[in-house]
């Protein structure tokens, strides 16, 4: 039987996938979307990332409002690392065109 701790991190990886097949087969019917092997490989890390920070936040922290705390900052961390790679709003050398 397989640990509820491990259907956790199967259902992550699953979720970033379906998540990743979005612009995959956007691409296939439009040439608006134009990622590379390199953008892909960056947005599993983010959001795996960002999966399993969220996953050991629910786990381990007790205090609810400590839970919710770390997990909005914890997403709002993603979506300005998100943000800045696709558009750059900070001007960082990482940012979008």
């Amino acid at each position: 039987m397989i640990n509820i701790q491990y259907k956790r991190h199967i259902l992550i990886v699953a979720i970033v996938s379906l998540l990743l097949l979005i612009p995959l087969i956007s691409m296939q019917f439009t040439d608006e979307v134009n990622w590379t092997l390199i953008d892909f490989i960056v947005a599993a890390s983010l959001l795996l990332s960002t999966g399993f920070t969220l996953n050991f936040v629910i786990r381990h922290i007790k205090n609810t409002h400590y839970r919710i705390a770390l997990s909005l900052a914890t997403f709002i961390v993603f979506l300005l690392i998100w943000v800045e790679l696709a558009v750059g709003i900070f001007g960082t050398p990482f940012g979008g065109q």
